[in-house]
């Protein structure tokens, strides 16, 4: 299990920013994460943003954890938020 909080939100926006591919869909998979802090979200936020703005479809797989740290303020829909990766995949090829 890992965490995505102010330790490693910096690392984490810049490995993703390094592989985002413009015209390709983004999934990111969190499934595996046991701690989110607000400034994990607001890497994720900024991630989601920059796709937004590139017209890049973007979604994001939660564990319980982090589905309900996202749900909590309310971001389960601007971020795409997935149950499972197989669902994310399947929304992709949708």
């Amino acid at each position: 299990m890992g965490q995505l909080d102010a330790y490693s939100d910096k690392q984490f926006g810049e490995f993703v920013a390094s592989h985002r591919g413009t015209g390709q869909s983004l999934v990111i998979d969190l499934s595996h994460i046991d701690f989110i802090d607000s400034s994990g979200l607001g890497a994720l936020v900024q991630i989601a943003k920059q796709c937004n703005a590139d017209q890049q479809q973007f979604l994001v797989v939660g564990n319980a954890r982090v589905v309900q740290t996202v749900k909590l303020v309310r971001l389960e829909e601007f971020l795409h938020l997935q149950p499972d990766l197989d669902t994310a995949l399947g929304n992709l090829a949708a």
